[in-house]
């Protein structure tokens, strides 16, 4: 699957879920952090689901309607965790997270909200 992890993920995530197989971008390279709205555009322009510790992207995404290719909300992990908690998601709910759902995942604990329309 195609990956955007926001800033505030753990970089290390990043190594574990290329090592899983997926295509894995990470904002913490970029040259400065571009704000949520520029994040969640990128991952939008690239078709990548975006992983992030952050609720204001769903704020985004629903209230304010702003586009997204899926959006994975990990709460509660420590960092070393985050990337095993994105993967269990993945193979949980991939499909749906491909075609647009946003899924929060907290330990013990999935929700997943439809992409609109569904």
């Amino acid at each position: 699957m195609k990956l955007l992890l926001d800033t505030c993920v753990w970089g290390g995530a990043r190594i574990a879920l290329r090592a899983a197989g997926h295509d894995v971008v990470w904002a913490g390279e970029w040259p400065e952090d571009p704000g949520d709205e520029a994040i969640l555009a990128t991952a939008v322009a690239h078709g990548r689901v975006l992983v992030t510790l952050d609720k204001d992207f769903g704020e985004l995404a629903i209230v304010r309607g702003a586009s997204h290719s899926g959006i994975v909300r990990i709460v509660g992990f420590a960092a070393r965790d985050q990337a095993s908690a994105c993967s269990h998601v993945i193979a949980l709910h991939g499909e749906p997270l491909a075609a647009g759902a946003i899924v929060t995942v907290e330990p013990g604990r999935i929700r997943v909200r439809p992409p609109a329309g569904v």
